[in-house]
């Protein structure tokens, strides 16, 4: 399985409506979108006002990324969004399997996020439970950062883990995708691939998103 997911972070807020339409006409699988605080990153970004509004642009899956500190108090308001997957990040969540009941008792499904200093290690106990396992590739909370290398490494241990376990779970990355670093990672075991400059700086993104689909097929 190889799916695209553009991130609306490097989308272009002050015209929305031509980036969607792209969007909606492209092959991309799902819409990828960073909630940030400016606690548990050092940014913000949009709030639910504005994914409401995203949410009615498109019929396409989104995939809420919570980048904020106790992620479990909106799984109400991302599911009224009418969201596919609801991402929280191991390092926000106290309760980390509670939460992931939560999501999918919201009806949901669930996803965790491991920041680039945190070891896979940490969800050895969850791995079964959860839907889709993302790795940052840059650190969170700004775009157009440059791929971190070791990140591939990361992805292999990775995807041994989820193959030993029998666990169901999609691999997901965010961060410095592009052409160069889409086949490598396509290489090393993932599923999803979360693409912002890449695609909203490209003169013809609906064509990128087909060249990035072919790089990870």
């Amino acid at each position: 399985m190889n799916l695209i997911a553009p991130s609306l972070l490097a989308a272009n807020f002050a015209n929305l409506q031509p980036e969607m339409d792209w969007f909606n006409r492209s092959e991309a699988d799902w819409l990828h979108l960073d909630v940030m605080d400016g606690v548990f990153v050092p940014n913000i970004s949009f709030g639910f006002p504005v994914l409401e509004h995203v949410a009615r642009m498109t019929t396409k899956p989104l995939d809420v990324h919570l980048m904020i500190v106790e992620p479990q108090k909106f799984i109400s308001q991302v599911r009224d969004l009418g969201a596919a997957v609801m991402n929280v990040h191991q390092e926000a969540c106290v309760h980390l399997h509670r939460t992931i009941q939560q999501i999918h008792e919201a009806g949901m499904k669930a996803a965790v996020t491991l920041n680039p200093s945190t070891p896979i290690s940490t969800l050895e106990d969850i791995i079964c439970d959860v839907d889709v396992v993302m790795l940052m590739t840059v650190n969170p909370g700004f775009g157009a950062q440059k791929f971190i290398e070791h990140s591939l490494d990361k992805v292999r241990k990775l995807r041994q883990m989820i193959d030993v376990s029998g666990s169901k779970a999609l691999i997901e990355v965010d961060g410095g995708v592009n052409r160069k670093t889409a086949p490598l990672l396509a290489q090393a075991g993932v599923d999803v691939y979360v693409a912002g400059s890449a695609l909203y700086g490209s003169a013809d993104p609906i064509e990128e998103v087909k060249v990035l689909k072919g790089l990870t097929a």
